[in-house]
This record gives structure tokens, C-alpha cells and sequence, in this order.
């Protein structure tokens, strides 16, 4: 049964759902350009040479406490990304962030969209936790973030579970990943 959808209104935030994640916790992306608000910063910084992994540390403590404090309880954290080559401006950015993502606790891996042409995938990003509950991210063509939406249908969770093992599956850790 999908659950209430009003924008972001009755979506927890992310740091809460995974507070409460107790095994797993997996990310899927699969836009090749993001226009999130708190990204705008860091991306013009690092298209003008003046990002340093120092500052976007900072910037993202938050988040990459709740990583730690998440696997340091068991939570195995896994983000894949399916990615159009050759790679975006953005993608680029994106990558030269992940080291930290990794730092945190997080796996990492890259799947070029080529090789994805055969996985019945979503119709959007999602995190899915502990194979029960999944957070779609909704995006504007221009990458805005356009809200969220909870579901926990079992149909749904499976398709979304298979899909991401599937990309998972195919796709290449970061560090062997070259953009």
C-alpha cells in the first residue's frame, strides 16, 4: 500500500528514516544532473576550481554522522549510481565527493547506463530501508527536488530490491570506477 503523498509533507526526513533502519539501508540515483538547493554551492565552487573535500566535509558533517552512527549499528549502507557516459559536469562533481560518502561507511559503486538496458528498473531514485520501506525522490527535469513519496506495497519493494541488486550486481566500486 503506498502511503500518503503531499510533496515532502508526510515523508520523514531521510536522517530519520535512517535512524530507524536497524539492517540495511540502499540508494538508488539515476539522474545524470541533480539541482538541489544544497548542492548549488559546492557545484559552482567546484566547476570554478575552489572545492575542497575539507570544506564539503563540513558542510555535510550531518549527514556523514548519521552514516557512521548508522553502520557503527549494524546497517549495511549501499549507494549505486546508473550513469549516461560519457559523464556529466555534475557526475564529475559528484564523484570527486564520493571518497567522503565512503569515509562515513557507505559502499559506492557506478553502473554505466549501457550496461543497464536489461533491468526492469524504477521510474525514480529511491532509498529503500530494511526491504520494507521505500522513499522515492521525485525531481523536475532540470533535477530540482519536486518531493518525496513513502511506500511499503511488497510488490513494490521487490521490484525495487531486485533492481537494485541488480545494478549493484553489475556495477564498479568507486575507486575502480574512472570517470
Amino acid at each position: 500500500m503506498a502511503l500518503p503523498f503531499s510533496g515532502s509533507q508526510n515523508v520523514p526526513p531521510i536522517t530519520e528514516l535512517l535512524t530507524a533502519c536497524r539492517r540495511s539501508a540502499v540508494h538508488l540515483e539515476m539522474r545524470d544532473v541533480y539541482g538541489v538547493d544544497g548542492e548549488v554551492e559546492p557545484f559552482a565552487q567546484w566547476k570554478a576550481g575552489t572545492w575542497t573535500a575539507e570544506a564539503d566535509r563540513a558542510d555535510r558533517s550531518h549527514w556523514f554522522e548519521i552514516v557512521a552512527e548508522a553502520v557503527d549499528r549494524g546497517v549495511e549502507m549501499r549507494r549505486a549510481r546508473i550513469v549516461s557516459e560519457p559523464v556529466t559536469e555534475y557526475i564529475r562533481f559528484e564523484h570527486s565527493g564520493t571518497p567522503l560518502n565512503i569515509a562515513a561507511g557507505e559502499q559506492v559503486r557506478w553502473l554505466p547506463r549501457r550496461k543497464a538496458s536489461d533491468i526492469a528498473l524504477p521510474g525514480n531514485d529511491l532509498w529503500l530501508f530494511d526491504d520494507q520501506l521505500i522513499r522515492f525522490g521525485h525531481f523536475t527535469g532540470d533535477g530540482a527536488l519536486a518531493g518525496h513519496e513513502l511506500c511499503d506495497d511488497p510488490a513494490v519493494v521487490k521490484l525495487c530490491a531486485t533492481a537494485f541488486d541488480s545494478v549493484w550486481e553489475r556495477a564498479t566500486p568507486h575507486e575502480e570506477f574512472k570517470v
